[in-house]
């Protein structure tokens, strides 16, 4: 499998995602669900763009797999996986904030090939391809130089349930409060992973996520140059993505 044509076929279905994104967005037409909860939402944006990129998935790669957020998985067992958010940071998206993605990555056997990360309303496209650096814009970035985590500015999200459940996260937005320059909170897991990438942020953690909502993103940071790890498994995805410096600082404030 050529990995430059898969990445091309991505690039190409998330600005096509994007292209539905724009066409919704500060409109009155989103028809806005909940999910699981009132914190839980999906639009008819999400759902539109998730179904032409599996639309044009099947017609290109009828035996890959498929995960995505809406849609559930789609198991063809052929080793190729394309892990899909249609629609990163749904809640931006509904309020009108600009702050929100298409999300695409391509396994093979369980591990990141391609990557790519496409925020329309901002017109910032991340791209990567394993071992062979990552872009933005095509331009390449690198991960933050910083040494001081009094320094950084860092950002995370809470977990949809935080209404109902006290593991949501605030214990460590204390601890992390006070011995970092600011903490950020833009609502997309994936935009805000390829900011670590870019320099843009020092760090990045949040708490029961999704394959979906770091699997592009955390291929863009770990070729840019920054360190990404799994740091707790009883809460879905628990990641932090971080300059290298700073992510020796920080690893050890997170529970």
């Amino acid at each position: 499998m050529n990995l430059q044509h898969l990445l091309l076929d991505a690039i190409s279905m998330a600005r096509a995602a994007g292209a539905i994104h724009m066409r919704y967005f500060r409109t009155s037409d989103l028809q806005i669900d909940t999910k699981t909860c009132e914190s839980d939402v999906v639009t008819i944006a999400d759902k539109a763009s998730e179904a032409v990129i599996i639309n044009e998935i099947h017609r290109l790669y009828p035996d890959h797999s498929i995960l995505s957020e809406e849609s559930g998985e789609e198991n063809r067992g052929e080793g190729w996986r394309w892990v899909i958010d249609p629609l990163d940071g749904t809640t931006n998206f509904s309020s009108g904030l600009p702050a929100f993605a298409v999300s695409i990555g391509i396994e093979h056997n369980g591990v990141t090939q391609v990557g790519v990360v496409f925020a329309p309303y901002l017109n910032e496209l991340f791209h990567a391809v394993r071992g062979e650096g990552a872009y933005m814009n095509g331009e390449p970035i690198h991960a933050s130089d910083q040494t001081r985590l009094d320094r950084s500015v860092v950002s995370t999200g809470f977990p949809a349930d935080k209404d109902r459940n006290p593991d949501n996260n605030v214990d460590n937005f204390t601890r992390l409060l006070p011995v970092t320059r600011g903490i950020r909170r833009y609502g997309t897991a994936a935009l805000e992973t390829c900011y670590v990438g870019a320099g843009f942020l020092e760090a990045h953690w949040e708490i029961n996520l999704h394959e979906w909502d770091v699997c592009a993103g955390q291929l863009v940071a770990e070729e840019a140059g920054a360190m990404t790890t799994r740091f707790r498994p009883d809460r879905n995805v628990c990641i932090l993505t971080a300059a290298p410096a700073i992510f020796p600082q920080i690893l050890p404030l997170l529970k």
